[in-house]
């Protein structure tokens, strides 16, 4: 039976239990070492950074440390809390990973498929090229792709789809966010997008961009349903993340954590941070869904565990283990993510003197735009979540990350 995670979370009100609760010396951890991670947080918070912040360090299982602190508005001075509900954005990719491997494994399709195969608009894709100086036509020229976009490709985000620095496509893309109707459903949305040039031939590098939007509607037309459907009974209700979804409800709007921009002045809330409350019609599979520290610590320790969490099993350990692996060889990644490589929807650490972090081979995890952070390290048998919303964040997620590796004594 789970007991409540009151007991680590000072002063909060009782909320729905994400896992079981250990004091951390049981799970080879350092009370007073966690202490700093605290600390550090705190720190962030009064010097103005971020409005407040929820931590969670998981070790064998069992929760260790879970902090609320600071403010989740600071104009109603409401307290952040262990559920306060926060936008994931680029955390709910990994999300969306698991369930198109969850169809995988029905036998549904292979990663090898052509997207094509399922989404029509994608057959016979162009590759917008660039010309080097001095060529007879300035300028760039389609051409046609050497092959088609695969599953795989989605997933590793290898597919050629244009990102936010794709520099040659960018009057394409300006045209394409432009033009983008109120209220467009998902399949609409990736139906205008198949319609875009792809940045480079599919399989040839690594450039993070919209593919896992694609990847929701692919399981909207495998999966026979629509994506928030799928995800809500084949993902969030088996697994009792009963606060994770793409529009939030109502009755639990007052939980809703404000989005931050920091100024010189101070932070400023986002237009209509208060109320922004996700989409009824496009469930974006990048970047759309709201969720609380705890119903993201079951996700992550379902994957921990090799597909499963108290008797509900969504994936075998074998797909965890292809999901974590390096797919994308040497190709070139951000900066900030040196000694990492891809797989299927998550970082992967694959050198760790290059990465520089307190961490293990295999580490892995996905952050979000405005902050969210999660790690999962096999070989420590820990997780580590931090939830904050602020647009510019600097080194608070690396900093988390750290404070929490370093509480392992044993």
């Amino acid at each position: 039976m789970r007991r409540s995670i009151l007991l680590l979370a000072c002063a909060c009100p009782l909320f729905a239990a994400a896992l079981p609760v250990a004091r951390p010396e049981e799970a080879g951890m350092s009370s007073e070492r966690l202490e700093r991670l605290s600390a550090a947080m705190r720190g962030y918070i009064e010097r103005g950074e971020v409005s407040g912040t929820v931590t969670l360090v998981a070790r064998r299982g069992r929760v260790v440390h879970l902090k609320a602190q600071g403010l989740a508005d600071v104009a109603s001075q409401t307290p952040m809390r262990p559920d306060t509900i926060f936008r994931l954005a680029s955390m709910t990719k990994p999300i969306t990973s698991v369930a198109v491997m969850m169809l995988l494994e029905e036998g549904r399709f292979l990663l090898t498929d052509p997207v094509s195969k399922f989404i029509p608009e994608f057959k016979n894709p162009r590759v917008l090229v660039v010309n080097p100086p001095g060529a007879d036509r300035a300028g760039t020229r389609l051409v046609p792709a050497a092959r088609e976009i695969t599953i795989r490709d989605l997933l590793t985000h290898t597919a050629g789809l244009a990102g936010p620095n794709s520099t040659a496509l960018k009057p394409e893309l300006d045209k394409f966010r432009a033009e983008t109707p109120p209220d467009e459903t998902l399949a609409a949305y990736t139906r205008r997008l198949a319609k875009l040039p792809l940045n480079f031939q599919p399989g040839t590098a690594w450039e993070y961009g919209p593919a896992t939007n694609v990847l929701g509607y692919l399981v909207e037309v495998v999966g026979g349903r629509s994506f928030d459907q799928f995800l809500q009974e084949r993902i969030f209700r088996p697994l009792e993340m009963h606060d994770t979804f793409f529009y939030v409800p109502d009755g639990k709007l007052a939980r809703l954590a404000t989005l931050y921009t920091p100024t010189p002045g101070g932070l400023r809330a986002a237009a209509n941070a208060g109320r922004m409350r996700g989409s009824q019609v496009f469930f974006s599979g990048a970047g759309g869904l709201f969720s609380t520290a705890g119903d993201y610590a079951r996700f992550s320790q379902m994957l921990l565990n090799g597909g499963a969490l108290d008797g509900v099993r969504l994936l075998s350990r074998k797909s965890i283990e292809l999901m974590t692996a390096n797919h994308i060889g040497d190709f070139a990644i951000w900066p900030d993510l040196a000694g990492y490589r891809f797989g299927l929807g998550f970082r992967v650490l694959a050198d760790l003197g290059k990465s520089g972090r307190l961490g293990s081979p295999g580490m892995y995890g996905w952050s979000g735009a405005f902050g969210t952070y999660f790690f999962v390290d096999p070989r420590e048998q820990a997780i580590g979540i931090l939830m904050i919303q602020v647009t510019d964040y600097g080194n608070i997620r690396l900093d988390a990350e750290s404070l929490a590796m370093q509480a392992i004594v044993d």
